[in-house]
C-alpha cells in the first residue's frame, strides 16, 4: 500500500508541474502582448493519510496539487508611440469596454485605440471604449450621466460661429501728441489719430472681416482718449465710439488715472475694461447682422503704443483634421479653423479584488462577483494616471520565467524518477516468488 501511494504521489507531481509549465509557457508567449499581466502557479500539498507505528500515529502526504493560478497586476513598462489615440495607465485602473448592442462590461489594460467607420473609439477587436460625454453647449462640463460609447459624429464641416465678443489688450503711449477732437477721425489721414490696430472677426456664414480701431489723445492733462472703428477698412463706415462703460455713461472718451490705469468702477481694486457695443453690422453677403461687444483692456504708460493681445470668440467653418486623447483622458477633436471640441473623457475601473477577474481573451477581463466592488470614475490619483502616445507592455520578466522553467522541469524529472523507482521496487516485490 505504501509503495503504491508513492506511485500516485509521483503522478500528482507530474500533473502539477505540467500545469505550472503551461502557465510559464503562456507568460512567455505573451511577453509582447500589450497590457498583459503574467500569472504564477501556487502549489499545495494534498491531504495526508494516517499511518500507525510504535511511536503513535503519523501522517504521510499523498502528493501535490495546484492550489491556484494567480494573476500578477504589477505595472508594465511603457512604449512611446506616434498614435494620438494610444493611451497607457499608470496605476490600478482598467479601461472599460463594451460590445455594440451588449451591456456586458469588459476591462482591459491595453490602450491601443482607434476610430471605426462610424466614428466610435474602439479597441482592435471593435469593442467600444466608454467615457463620460461633455456638454456640447459649453465644451467644458461633463454631462451628469453614466459612461457611454465615445463617438466623434461630426466628421464633416462644423458650422461657423459669428463673433460676438472682441477684446483688445493694449497700451496707449502716454507721450502721444494731443490731437484736437474738432476734426473727426479719418482712416486716410493719420494726422487725425495716434494709433490703430486691427482684428479679424467672423460673420454667421464664417466669412472673415477686419475691424480696425483708431485711438487719439485729446487731453493730456486728464489722460483722455477718443476712439473710432471701421469695418473691412472702409473709410466710409468710420464710426465714433460714443459710450464707454468704464467711464461716465454717454461719454465718448476713455480716461486713465494718474498712474495710467483705467477706472475701478466697482471698487474691487481691479481696473475695468472700457466696453462698448459695435453694431448691428449688416453684411453684404447675406449673413445675419452682427452685434459685437468690444472691450479695451487698456493702459496708458510711458511706452510705445502696442497691442499686447487680441481675443475674439468667432470662427469660420472647419473640417475635422485630427482626434487625440490628452493626459486627462479627454478625447479632443481638432478642426481646420483652430477650433478644438472636447468630446468625452475616458473612465477607468478599479476593483476591490483584481485577482478575482476572469480572462475573456483579446486582452480583456470580465468581473464576476469574486472581483468585489467596482469603482468607475475619471482618471486621477485613485484610479490611475494616463499617458498619451504610449502603450503599456507586458509585465512578464523573461529571466524570472526561465528560472521557473528550470525548477519546474527539475520537479517534473524528480517526480518521473519516483514513478520509475517505484516501478523497480514493485518489480523486485513480484520477483520474490520464484
Amino acid at each position: 500500500m505504501g509503495i503504491q501511494s508513492a506511485l500516485y504521489s509521483g503522478v500528482s507531481g507530474l500533473n502539477t508541474n505540467s500545469q505550472a509549465m503551461s502557465v510559464i509557457g503562456n507568460n512567455l508567449a505573451n511577453t509582447n502582448t500589450l497590457g498583459f499581466k503574467g500569472s504564477r502557479s501556487i502549489f499545495s500539498d494534498l491531504l495526508s493519510s494516517n499511518v500507525f507505528g510504535s511511536g503513535g500515529t503519523s501522517q504521510v502526504g499523498r502528493g501535490v496539487g495546484l492550489s491556484i493560478v494567480d494573476s500578477i497586476y504589477s505595472q508594465g513598462t511603457f512604449e512611446t508611440t506616434s498614435s494620438d489615440t494610444d493611451v497607457a495607465i499608470e496605476g490600478v485602473g482598467f479601461f472599460v469596454l463594451k460590445e455594440a448592442g451588449n451591456d456586458t462590461a469588459y476591462y482591459s489594460r491595453a490602450g491601443a485605440f482607434r476610430f471605426d467607420d462610424e466614428g466610435y473609439l474602439v479597441n482592435p477587436e471593435g469593442f467600444r471604449v466608454q467615457g463620460k460625454l461633455f456638454d456640447p453647449t459649453n465644451n467644458s462640463t461633463l454631462l451628469p450621466m453614466d459612461p457611454t460609447d465615445i463617438q466623434v459624429a461630426n466628421v464633416g464641416l462644423i458650422e461657423a460661429n459669428p463673433t460676438s465678443e472682441l477684446t483688445f489688450t493694449t497700451n496707449l503711449d502716454e507721450n502721444s501728441t494731443v490731437i484736437s477732437s474738432a476734426t473727426p477721425i479719418d482712416p486716410n489721414n493719420n494726422a487725425t489719430y495716434n494709433y490703430s490696430a486691427s482684428s479679424q472677426i467672423f460673420d454667421s456664414l464664417g466669412e472673415s472681416h477686419l475691424i480696425t480701431v483708431y485711438w487719439r489723445l485729446v487731453n493730456d492733462a486728464t489722460n483722455t482718449w477718443e476712439a473710432a472703428y471701421t469695418i473691412d477698412n472702409d473709410a466710409a463706415t468710420i464710426t465714433a465710439i460714443t459710450d464707454f462703460d468704464a467711464s461716465t455713461a454717454g461719454n465718448q472718451a476713455m480716461s486713465f488715472d494718474n498712474i495710467g490705469k483705467a477706472p475701478d468702477t466697482n471698487g474691487d481694486g481691479v481696473p475695468d475694461p472700457f466696453t462698448t457695443t459695435v453694431g448691428p453690422i449688416t453684411w453684404a453677403n447675406g449673413a445675419a447682422t452682427s452685434t459685437i461687444e468690444l472691450s479695451f483692456d487698456c493702459t496708458q504708460y510711458d511706452s510705445d503704443s502696442i497691442v499686447i493681445g487680441q481675443q475674439q470668440n468667432g470662427y469660420a467653418a472647419g473640417e475635422l483634421t485630427n482626434v487625440s486623447i490628452n493626459s486627462e483622458g479627454v478625447v479632443v477633436a481638432s478642426y481646420s479653423n483652430g477650433r478644438q471640441i472636447n468630446i468625452s473623457q475616458l473612465v477607468l475601473a478599479k476593483f476591490q479584488n483584481p485577482g478575482g477577474l476572469k480572462l475573456a481573451g483579446a486582452n480583456r477581463y470580465i468581473a464576476p462577483a469574486e472581483a468585489g466592488t467596482i469603482r468607475v470614475g475619471l482618471p486621477g490619483p485613485e484610479l490611475g494616471k494616463l499617458f498619451t502616445n504610449s502603450l503599456e507592455q507586458s509585465n512578464v520578466d523573461m529571466g524570472q520565467e526561465f528560472v521557473k522553467m528550470i525548477t519546474t522541469q527539475r520537479g517534473f524529472q524528480a517526480n518521473s524518477k519516483i514513478i520509475t523507482t517505484v516501478d523497480e521496487m514493485l518489480s523486485e516485490l513480484i520477483n520474490l516468488k520464484r
